[in-house]
Parts: structure tokens; sequence; C-alpha cells
């Protein structure tokens, strides 16, 4: 599915998502989180976010499945920096630990079985340093926008990109529809997703022993609620310290960032 032909158009496609107003509030606030530590993005693609966080000074790594979208970050100033596992990343490893994990722009759907959301979340505890996090960015299913008998939501409309969604709700799938125009010829990309709602995210953290630390609605920290459309989700991985204050309690709480 992401071949050679959808690797060269991808950020065309995904123009809007490179613009300062989303890509710098989704940089900071993965650095505000890890630091100067390392940090480990799944789903790495062409390097939209790894590239300009790994120009803040962030040692950065990724994990993508795709080799033609792992040349492209390649192929772009800085894409040295970036060492690029390929594998899934429901199993792959990459060398070392990290203190921080992400995932963003609705990667997570990509896994179209819950079982592969969850094995997501387990190898994502498995790079952790005790204390990491591990960041998700997907969007809310839009289910009571869809009025009954519909199917389809329009997600961006510009002059060279019409994307919209159509739902199978029995199943909980989406296919993302993108139409793009690029260098004077268009094409046509179909994207399959599996959605998923804030509390079976937090259960397949639970699952993985990662623990709720942080919602928002999105990267600057707007609060999170009923009408939000997306959210920015943090777990934490226990240090020895959580886990002695946990014991005997029966419930785990929210860290604080």
């Amino acid at each position: 599915m992401w071949n050679e032909q959808v690797a060269r158009d991808y950020d065309t496609s995904s123009a809007h998502m490179y613009a300062p107003e989303v890509l710098g509030p989704t940089v900071s606030f993965l650095e505000r989180r890890v630091g100067r530590d390392a940090a480990l993005e799944f789903a790495v693609g062409t390097g939209r976010v790894a590239l300009p966080l790994s120009a803040q000074g962030v040692p950065v790594a990724g994990i993508e499945k795709s080799q033609p979208m792992a040349r492209e970050l390649g192929k772009k100033p800085g894409g040295h920096e970036v060492s690029v596992t390929i594998g899934d990343m429901t199993s792959s490893r990459a060398p070392g630990v990290f203190s921080l994990v992400y995932l963003v722009y609705n990667a997570i759907t990509c896994l179209l079985t819950q079982e592969e959301q969850i094995a997501c979340f387990r190898n994502a505890a498995r790079h952790l340093e005790p204390g990491g996090r591990f960041v998700i960015e997907v969007f809310v299913p839009e289910l009571q926008r869809l009025p009954p008998g519909e199917t389809a939501r329009p997600f961006h409309i510009s002059e060279r990109h019409v994307g919209f969604d159509t739902y199978d709700v029995l199943n909980q799938h989406v296919v993302s529809h993108h139409y793009t125009i690029a260098d004077g010829r268009s094409s046509v990309f179909l994207s399959p997703h599996r959605y998923v709602w804030p509390s079976e995210l937090d259960l397949m953290a639970r699952l993985a022993g990662l623990r709720p630390s942080e919602r928002w609605a999105d990267w600057t920290e707007a609060p999170f609620t009923a009408s939000s459309r997306s959210h920015v989700s943090v777990w934490r991985k226990p240090s020895g310290n959580d886990s002695l204050r946990s014991a005997g309690r029966g419930e785990d709480r929210a860290v604080s960032p």
C-alpha cells in the first residue's frame, strides 16, 4: 500500500500537516516531554515530525514498515541523523531504550485489528525506560456527526487535496480516500483504518503495563471535551518509585507531566 508513488506524493497530500500552526505545537509538545533524552517514532514515514524534533537536538530513531517512505526521509536535510529500523511497529525492535515513544497523525489506526493495536502498546512499553512516556495523536470517530443512513465524512478540502472517510460502524473500520493533484497529475490513495475510542486505548495501555498520564484535545494542550474531534494522549511506564507508591492501593493514578 505505501509504495513508491504513495511515498513520493505523501508530503503533498499531507501538506496541511506541515503548516507551522500544526507542526510547531507538535514538536514543542514532544520536546518538552523528552528533553534531550532519546525518542522513538513508530511509523516515522517521511520524517514530518522526526526531522524537526531531531533539529532541536533530540536524538530521534524510527520504525517504519515502508522502505519507500523511509527512503524519502533519508533524502531530506538531516535525514541521516534519524536512524530508521525497517519493520512493523507491533513487533520490530529499534536499538536502545527511550524516554519517549510517539505515534502521530492517526497512525495507530493503520493497525486493522484490536490485537495488533494492543501489540503496538506492548512494543512501545518494551522500548521505554522506567518513567518513559508513550504519546499517541488520533482522531475521535465522528459518529455523532454521521447522519443515519450516511457513511461518508470529509476531513480535508483544499485546491490540491480532497479527503473523506467512509465508515463501517459494525466492524469499527474506516477507509480514508485521498484525491491529490500535484505536478500536473492526479492520484488516488485509499487507506484503511480501525478507529479506536479513548477508553479502549486506556485499556490497551493497562494491558501493556502503562498508566494514564495526560489527555488533551490537541498539541496546544487544549482541554479534551465531549466535543473534541481528536486527542493527544500520554501514558507512562511506572518507575520503581511509582510501584512503591501504588502498592496496596488497588488502582492506578494519573501522573503529572
